[in-house]
C-alpha cells in the first residue's frame, strides 16, 4: 500500500483491480446465465409432458370424442398419470445431482491437489535424536540447486567446532543464505553432505534437531499477540521469570516495561506497533529463551540505527557464548571477533580465516570487500 501511494499509482492499481473483477463477474454471469436458462428449459418440458397427458387423456376420459380412441377409466388416467410423474422425477434428480457433483468435484481436486503434494524434505523412517546437540558441524563437498539447474552452491567443504562464530561474508547471491538453510534442513543436498556431531543431518529427526537450532532474522516475524507470547513462542511452557530474563539478556525489558502493558501488551501483525529495532531484540530474546546450540544471525542489525545497532550488538554477544554461531552481515566491522571467517562468492568457499588472516591478502576477495565499505564510510 505504501509503494503504491509513493508512486502515485492509485488510479492504476484500481483499472487493474477493475478489469479483473469484470473478468470474475463476466464469468459469474456466464455461469448464472447458464443455469437459469437450463433449469426453466428443463422443467417447462417436464411440464409439458403432464400437460400433454392431460390433453391426450381428458377427452377419452370424458368418452366424448371417439377420434382420441376408445374411453379411458378413470383409475387407468390416474395411474398413467402417477407413472409419468414417477418417470419424469428422476430426471429432475439426475439434474441436480450433476451440478452438485460437478461443484463436488472441482473443490475435492482442489482440495486433493494440495494434500498430494510431496513434501521435499522428508525424514528416515526411523530417525535418529541426538540430545543435546553439541555443536560440531561439517559440510562435505556440499552442492546445492533450487531449480534442479543453476548450482547456488559448488563443492562447498569445511568443518566447525563446537563454540566457534563462524562469520559468512562476500558478495549478495553467493549463496550465504543457502548455506545456513542447508543447515536447518529446510532444503536437502543436492550433493555432499551436512553434518552435525558426525551425523548426516538427512538421517536426524529434523523436528527435535531444529528445537536445538535459533535463528535471528534480518526482519524478525512476530506474531499478532501479546509479547509475553511471542518470547515464549518457541518454548510455551516457559515461566514468566524465564520470559524476563531472556529479555533482560535481549536488552528488550526497559522498553517493554515502559509500554502500556508490558509483556501483555498486544502487538499487531507482524509486530507493526514495535519499531525495527525492538522487534530485532524481541526476536532475539526468543531465540535466548530457547536456549539453542547451533545459533544462525542473518544480517541481524543490518538495518537499524547505530544505537540500536550496539544495544543489539551487545545482547547478541550475550547470546553467541558457548554456541556454535553462523553469523551473515554485510557490515564486516560487526565479523572482526569471529573464529573465523568464510567467504562466499558464486556459491564457492574462496577463502577461509580471521580478520587480520584474511587482510594479509590484499588481492583477497574479504580485503578488496574492506576496501571498498571502508571508502564508503569515508565518503559518507
Amino acid at each position: 500500500m505504501r509503494v503504491v501511494k509513493a508512486f502515485n499509482q492509485g488510479s492504476r492499481e484500481e483499472q487493474r483491480f477493475g478489469a479483473r473483477n469484470a473478468d470474475a463477474v463476466g464469468e459469474f454471469n456466464r455461469i448464472h446465465a447458464a443455469w437459469t436458462s437450463f433449469w426453466p428449459r428443463l422443467l417447462m418440458a417436464v411440464e409439458a409432458t403432464i400437460v400433454c397427458v392431460w390433453a391426450l387423456a381428458l377427452p377419452r376420459l370424458l368418452g366424448d370424442d371417439s377420434r382420441f380412441g376408445p374411453p379411458l377409466s378413470l383409475g387407468n388416467f390416474v395411474s398413467f398419470l402417477l407413472y409419468t410423474t414417477m418417470f419424469i422425477q428422476p430426471i429432475e434428480i439426475i439434474g441436480q445431482v450433476a451440478r452438485i457433483m460437478h461443484r463436488a468435484t472441482s473443490s475435492a481436486h482442489r482440495v486433493f491437489e494440495v494434500l498430494d503434494t510431496e513434501p521435499e524434505v522428508v525424514d528416515d523412517a526411523l530417525p535418529l535424536v541426538l540430545s543435546p546437540v553439541r555443536g560440531a558441524v561439517e559440510f562435505r563437498d556440499v552442492s546445492f540447486a533450487y531449480d534442479g539447474l543453476r548450482q547456488v552452491l559448488k563443492g562447498i567443504s569445511f568443518r566447525v567446532e563446537p563454540g566457534e562464530l563462524i562469520g559468512l561474508v562476500g558478495p549478495s547471491g553467493g549463496g550465504k543464505t543457502t548455506l545456513v538453510n542447508l543447515l536447518t534442513r529446510f532444503y536437502d543436498v543436492s550433493g555432499g553432505s551436512v553434518l552435525v556431531d558426525g551425523v548426516d543431518v538427512r538421517k536426524l529427526d529434523s523436528g527435535r534437531y531444529r528445537e536445538q537450532v535459533g535463528i535471528v532474522l534480518q526482519e524478525p516475524y512476530l506474531f499478532h499477540g501479546s509479547l509475553l507470547d511471542n518470547i515464549r513462542y518457541g518454548m510455551p511452557e516457559a515461566t514468566l521469570d524465564q520470559v524476563i530474563e531472556a529479555a533482560r539478556t535481549a536488552n528488550a525489558h526497559d522498553f517493554i516495561c515502559k509500554l502500556p502493558h508490558g509483556y501483555d501488551t498486544v502487538i499487531g501483525e507482524r509486530g507493526h506497533t514495535l519499531s525495527g529495532g525492538e522487534r530485532q531484540r524481541v526476536s532475539i530474546a526468543r531465540a535466548v529463551l530457547k536456549n539453542p546450540r547451533i545459533l544462525i544471525l542473518d544480517e541481524a542489525t543490518s538495518s537499524v540505527d547505530t544505537e540500536t545497532e550496539r544495544k543489539i550488538q551487545e545482547a547478541l554477544d550475550r547470546l553467541v557464548a558457548g554456541r556454535t554461531v553462523f553469523a551473515i552481515a554485510h557490515r564486516l566491522s560487526t565479523l572482526r571477533r569471529a573464529s573465523r571467517l568464510l567467504v562466499i562468492e558464486d556459491g564457492r568457499l574462496v577463502e577461509s580465516g580471521t580478520h587480520a588472516e584474511l587482510l594479509g591478502n590484499p588481492n583477497g576477495t574479504y580485503a578488496k570487500l574492506c576496501r571498498l565499505q571502508q571508502e564508503l564510510h569515508e565518503a559518507a
